[in-house]
């Protein structure tokens, strides 16, 4: 099955009075989340399609094909939105296999480093998700923003 690098669903937000906002995705069932803001239904929307796509690859099951935005039913207090997701972004966060990178230092540098036992591999991690924007748990769950 040859993948595709990019998908554009629509998904159905529905607002209940007292109730988060419930997002759900017409042309794939049981791909939903709930949310508390607008803000978020884009954010958790887009982890939860592509969770839910990479299941479907992973899987070798046939990833149906998306509705028309214009041709999804609403009722009166829901709203249609599209949702687009970068799956090679999303299958190496899911395959989280370690690469190796060089780096170079000064001298200094280095030492002073070593002589504080500090562990560079970890250290670069930790700043490249920081400068990055991103937190050990969103990449467990699949929050990637780029």
């Amino acid at each position: 099955m040859k993948l595709k690098n990019n998908y554009l669903y629509p998904a159905v937000l529905t607002y209940e009075d007292g109730y988060d906002i419930a997002v759900t995705f017409p042309d794939l069932p049981g791909c939903t989340t709930c949310v508390k803001t607008e803000e978020e239904a884009l954010q958790m929307a887009k982890e939860a399609l592509g969770s839910h796509l990479w299941c479907l690859e992973k899987d070798s099951d046939e990833i149906p094909p998306a509705t028309n935005l214009k041709d999804v039913k609403l009722d009166e207090n829901e709203q249609a939105i599209l949702v687009d997701v970068y799956m090679p972004t999303i299958r190496l966060a899911n395959e989280n296999r370690s690469v190796n990178r060089t780096v170079t230092l000064p001298a200094w540098l280095n030492a002073a480093a070593l002589e504080k036992g500090i562990n560079f591999s970890q250290t670069l991690q930790s700043t490249l998700m920081r400068e990055l924007g991103l937190v050990q748990s969103n990449i467990n769950n699949m929050d990637i923003q780029v």
